[in-house]
């Protein structure tokens, strides 16, 4: 059989590994980090730009086999795919002081965001399984080393080791999954098993002397339940969904502040993505719907007991990603009644799942680059209490981060957090399962508690009384090894405030400016989401 190829749909993938290619040969001849930077801001632009020229020439397809495909160029894909092109330029953005200060090799750092980005692009058109898992795994490679790729830093190192265990492990439970389900269904293409299931689901079976609709046996096959259980809890782990999710506060604590923010957004996409497109086309919704709603009320609400007792910024925002994870899982779990598996129910849940994504990986981003332009080049996020009194300081930044708390908690005038949890609410009660909904609006009001308890430290005043204490507690040593020693007790100056980096200050500017945008128009998401 002799498949056409049809390069136009398969333009923004081109753009996002020919833009890997150009930053290793970038880095290679020339050398230079501005030369390299360059060479990957302009290739994630135009793979931006390629995606959203391509989704708006309408629907493409290629790889077919008979009506099957396994690339699917649609307006999905390209929002995707342009999502992670954008997410990656603003991690470059948010990593400049960290290039700048020589902790991490420039060259390597780009290509590798590159070699991610590029799985990204493609995860978002996977249209079977096998293209579906090396996308995923071609987005998640690399960031094993961007994890613990600081010099001389054990704690990268361990949360680099610590990502890699389980994501392999989980990589091997979805591929024992896809393998099982290939053995009951001799299928691979997405839409193809969709068709077999829904098939069997309405076959009437011949038992004795005539037809009764009863339970298809497909769907009762042991080995069928097992497969659709592997795939769904090893695409868990990407998400970092209850009670597969040990791993994510060590790793983000562990990396440099922004590579966790690429962890918290672009790797989280992904796993959504790919989490969306098993179970709203492939797997059978009886099977996968009840799984989905007990990981959803277990993640969220996890996810936010934990994050009441963190003290670390940086795990906080990743125990609050868990919890957010719960969120975006939570319409899926409406498939758990018969009256959430109606196609327009589904086409709801779906649309809701992608748009709570949009609102958080954008909210999520400007939460990140507000800890990366308070703290030092090389620091890690530091306590919570080391940002008391920073919005003081810092008013914008301090404004932007406390924004991006209460979008996250969804509250006003955090809109576009608000209007994400409205969605996802709203798409629960279309599918009957108000239940659910509840315990979404209950999570909801505990996550009040510690993003409240964050923007209330940033503009707390700093105590005289404790700086003075530290000033006489400050122990007698000089400045460089050619200063005078300062005594105890003497007054000590102030110390400058940390001056971000343009390119962090930018980021961040843009990331608060497109969270206000689709606080004022949700339904625009909300009608990409759905095509």
């Amino acid at each position: 059989m002799i498949q056409s190829v049809d390069n136009v749909a398969l333009l923004p993938a081109y753009l996002a590994a020919g833009t890997a290619v150009l930053v290793l040969l970038a880095d290679l001849l020339v050398a230079r980090r501005g030369a390299t930077v360059a060479v990957f801001a302009a290739g994630a632009a135009a793979t931006a730009l390629g995606a959203v020229l391509v989704g708006a020439a309408g629907s493409r397809r290629t790889f077919c086999a008979g009506p099957d495909c396994s690339y699917l160029a649609n307006g999905r894909a390209a929002l995707v795919g342009c999502l992670f092109a954008l997410l990656t330029l603003g991690v470059l953005a948010l990593s400049a002081p960290l290039l700048r200060s020589g902790q991490v090799p420039p060259g390597e750092y780009c290509f590798l965001l590159a070699c991610s980005m590029t799985g990204g692009v493609v995860l978002g058109a996977a249209g079977d399984l096998i293209t579906l898992v090396v996308a995923l795994e071609t987005l998640t490679l690399p960031l094993y080393v961007l994890v613990g790729l600081r010099h001389r830093s054990v704690a990268g190192a361990e949360a680099a080791l610590t990502f890699f265990v389980v994501s392999v492990v989980a990589t091997a439970v979805t591929l024992l999954g896809a393998a099982l389900l290939y053995a009951v269904t001799g299928a691979v293409h997405l839409s193809r098993l969709g068709a077999i299931f829904e098939a069997e689901a309405n076959r009437p079976v011949a038992l004795g002397g005539g037809d009764f609709p009863t339970g298809p046996a497909l769907l009762s096959l042991p080995l069928t339940v097992v497969a659709v259980a592997l795939i769904v809890l090893g695409l868990a782990f990407k998400v970092a969904a209850v009670p597969f999710h040990a791993w994510a506060p060590a790793t983000y604590d562990g990396a440099p502040v922004p590579v966790a923010a690429y962890l918290s957004t672009a790797s989280k996409l992904g796993g959504v993505v790919a989490l969306l497109a098993v179970t709203a086309t492939a797997l059978p919704a009886r099977m996968t719907g009840p799984l989905l709603a007990a990981v959803a009320v277990l993640t969220m609400t996890v996810g936010n007991l934990v994050a009441l007792r963190q003290r670390r910024m940086v795990r906080l925002l990743a125990w609050s990603s868990v919890a957010q994870a719960g969120y975006i899982v939570a319409p899926l779990g409406a498939l758990a009644l018969s009256s959430g598996r109606s196609a327009e129910a589904i086409d709801t849940a779906v649309a809701a799942a992608v748009a709570y994504t949009v609102f958080f990986v954008v909210l999520e981003l400007a939460a990140f680059g507000a800890v990366v332009a308070l703290r030092p080049a090389v620091a890690d996020g530091g306590e919570i209490a080391d940002y008391r009194g920073a919005a003081r300081r810092r008013p914008w930044v301090g404004a932007a981060f406390v924004l991006a708390l209460v979008g996250l908690a969804g509250l006003p005038p955090g809109l576009a957090g608000l209007f994400a949890k409205v969605t996802v609410v709203r798409s629960l009660l279309a599918g009957g399962a108000g239940w659910l909904a509840v315990v979404v609006a209950l999570n909801a009001v505990i996550g009040l508690a510690y993003y409240v308890r964050v923007a209330a430290t940033l503009y707390a005043p700093e105590p005289a009384a404790d700086r003075a204490g530290e000033a006489a507690a400050a122990p007698v040593v000089p400045a460089d090894p050619g200063a005078p020693a300062v005594p105890a007790g003497a007054p000590v100056p102030a110390a400058e405030p940390v001056r971000p980096a343009w390119a962090v200050v930018a980021a961040l500017a843009l990331a608060t400016g497109v969270a206000i945008v689709v606080g004022f128009a949700p339904q625009l998401i909300l009608d990409i989401a759905a095509l």
